[in-house]
Protein backbone atom coordinates (compact mmCIF):
# COMPACT_ATOMS: atom_id res chain seq x y z
CA UNK A 1 0.00 0.00 0.00
CA UNK A 2 2.37 2.55 1.25
CA UNK A 3 4.89 3.86 -2.36
CA UNK A 4 8.24 3.95 -2.05
CA UNK A 5 9.65 7.24 -3.52
CA UNK A 6 12.93 6.65 -2.13
CA UNK A 7 14.94 5.22 0.47
CA UNK A 8 13.52 7.82 2.98
CA UNK A 9 10.04 8.63 1.45
CA UNK A 10 6.57 6.76 0.86
CA UNK A 11 3.33 7.86 -0.65
CA UNK A 12 -0.13 6.63 -0.10
CA UNK A 13 -3.50 6.84 -0.59
CA UNK A 14 -5.76 7.65 2.62
CA UNK A 15 -4.40 5.50 5.67
CA UNK A 16 -6.17 4.36 8.18
CA UNK A 17 -5.74 3.64 11.74
CA UNK A 18 -3.99 -0.20 11.57
CA UNK A 19 -1.92 1.61 8.93
CA UNK A 20 -0.35 3.96 11.10
CA UNK A 21 0.95 0.59 13.36
CA UNK A 22 2.29 -1.31 10.00
CA UNK A 23 3.81 2.17 9.15
CA UNK A 24 5.65 2.19 12.73
CA UNK A 25 6.50 -1.26 12.05
CA UNK A 26 8.14 -0.29 8.80
CA UNK A 27 10.29 1.92 10.01
CA UNK A 28 8.33 5.47 9.56
CA UNK A 29 9.27 8.23 11.79
CA UNK A 30 6.70 10.74 10.53
CA UNK A 31 3.42 10.88 9.37
CA UNK A 32 2.11 13.81 6.99
CA UNK A 33 -1.14 13.92 6.64
CA UNK A 34 -2.09 15.82 2.79
CA UNK A 35 -5.39 15.68 2.99
CA UNK A 36 -7.90 18.73 4.01
CA UNK A 37 -10.19 17.54 6.36
CA UNK A 38 -13.73 16.61 5.43
CA UNK A 39 -12.93 16.20 2.24
CA UNK A 40 -15.35 13.17 1.96
CA UNK A 41 -17.41 11.05 4.40
CA UNK A 42 -15.18 8.01 4.47
CA UNK A 43 -11.98 9.58 5.64
CA UNK A 44 -10.15 8.72 8.49
CA UNK A 45 -9.71 12.46 10.61
CA UNK A 46 -6.58 13.92 10.72
CA UNK A 47 -7.42 13.77 14.99
CA UNK A 48 -7.60 10.29 14.64
CA UNK A 49 -4.26 9.69 13.08
CA UNK A 50 -2.59 11.74 14.80
CA UNK A 51 -3.26 9.84 18.14
CA UNK A 52 -2.94 6.65 16.51
CA UNK A 53 0.95 7.80 15.35
CA UNK A 54 1.77 8.98 18.79
CA UNK A 55 0.63 6.21 20.32
CA UNK A 56 2.59 4.27 17.80
CA UNK A 57 5.62 6.75 19.04
CA UNK A 58 5.48 8.46 15.81
CA UNK A 59 5.46 12.30 14.81
CA UNK A 60 2.46 13.76 13.03
CA UNK A 61 2.28 16.79 10.68
CA UNK A 62 -0.58 18.28 8.79
CA UNK A 63 -0.06 19.93 5.58
CA UNK A 64 -3.60 19.97 3.86
CA UNK A 65 -3.51 20.50 0.02
CA UNK A 66 -6.61 21.15 -1.92
CA UNK A 67 -7.15 20.85 -5.71
CA UNK A 68 -6.75 23.96 -5.83
CA UNK A 69 -2.72 23.55 -5.82
CA UNK A 70 0.26 24.26 -4.13
CA UNK A 71 1.27 27.24 -2.31
CA UNK A 72 4.99 28.10 -1.55
CA UNK A 73 4.45 27.87 2.00
CA UNK A 74 3.34 23.77 1.78
CA UNK A 75 6.14 23.65 -0.11
CA UNK A 76 8.35 25.28 2.75
CA UNK A 77 6.65 23.01 5.56
CA UNK A 78 6.88 19.94 3.42
CA UNK A 79 11.02 20.92 2.54
CA UNK A 80 11.74 21.06 6.42
CA UNK A 81 9.63 18.40 7.44
CA UNK A 82 11.83 16.13 5.10
CA UNK A 83 14.80 17.60 6.11
CA UNK A 84 14.00 17.40 9.91
CA UNK A 85 13.08 13.42 9.88
CA UNK A 86 15.58 11.21 10.85
CA UNK A 87 13.42 8.34 10.21
CA UNK A 88 11.76 7.64 6.71
CA UNK A 89 8.21 9.77 6.12
CA UNK A 90 4.87 8.37 4.90
CA UNK A 91 2.87 11.30 3.02
CA UNK A 92 -0.47 10.78 2.01
CA UNK A 93 -3.77 12.35 0.67
CA UNK A 94 -6.66 10.48 -1.14
CA UNK A 95 -5.15 8.75 -3.39
CA UNK A 96 -0.82 9.39 -2.77
CA UNK A 97 -1.02 11.89 -5.89
CA UNK A 98 -0.88 15.46 -4.34
CA UNK A 99 1.80 14.19 -1.34
CA UNK A 100 3.78 12.59 -4.39
CA UNK A 101 3.53 16.12 -5.94
CA UNK A 102 4.49 17.80 -2.95
CA UNK A 103 6.91 15.78 -2.11
CA UNK A 104 8.79 16.51 -5.59
CA UNK A 105 8.10 20.02 -5.67
CA UNK A 106 10.16 20.06 -1.67
CA UNK A 107 12.71 17.77 -3.06
CA UNK A 108 13.15 20.40 -6.29
CA UNK A 109 13.41 23.80 -4.22
CA UNK A 110 16.19 21.23 -2.24
CA UNK A 111 18.16 21.21 -5.52
CA UNK A 112 17.15 17.48 -6.32
CA UNK A 113 17.20 16.87 -9.90
CA UNK A 114 13.38 17.09 -11.47
CA UNK A 115 14.38 14.38 -14.21
CA UNK A 116 15.34 11.72 -11.49
CA UNK A 117 12.18 12.74 -8.89
CA UNK A 118 9.99 12.17 -12.07
CA UNK A 119 11.35 8.64 -12.53
CA UNK A 120 11.03 8.06 -9.34
CA UNK A 121 7.91 8.81 -9.05
CA UNK A 122 6.98 7.14 -12.23
CA UNK A 123 8.22 3.76 -10.62
CA UNK A 124 5.56 4.31 -8.15
CA UNK A 125 2.84 5.39 -10.58
CA UNK A 126 2.48 8.80 -10.07
CA UNK A 127 3.19 11.30 -13.13
CA UNK A 128 4.65 14.55 -11.87
CA UNK A 129 3.72 16.27 -15.33
CA UNK A 130 1.64 18.59 -13.36
CA UNK A 131 4.42 20.59 -11.75
CA UNK A 132 7.16 19.44 -13.88
CA UNK A 133 7.65 23.36 -14.99
CA UNK A 134 7.64 24.45 -11.37
CA UNK A 135 9.92 21.54 -10.40
CA UNK A 136 12.55 22.67 -13.19
CA UNK A 137 11.94 26.36 -11.48
CA UNK A 138 12.93 25.68 -7.96
CA UNK A 139 15.42 23.16 -8.47
CA UNK A 140 17.48 25.82 -11.13
CA UNK A 141 16.65 28.75 -7.45
CA UNK A 142 17.42 26.25 -5.45
CA UNK A 143 20.17 27.63 -2.51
Amino acid sequence: MFRRLSDRMFASPQISLDDVALAAAQGIGLIINNRPEGESDDQVSGAEIAEAARAAGLDYLAIPVTHAGFSEEQVKAMAAALAASERPVLAYCRSGTRSTLLWALAEASRGKSPHALSAAAAQAGYDLGPVRALMDMLAANAD
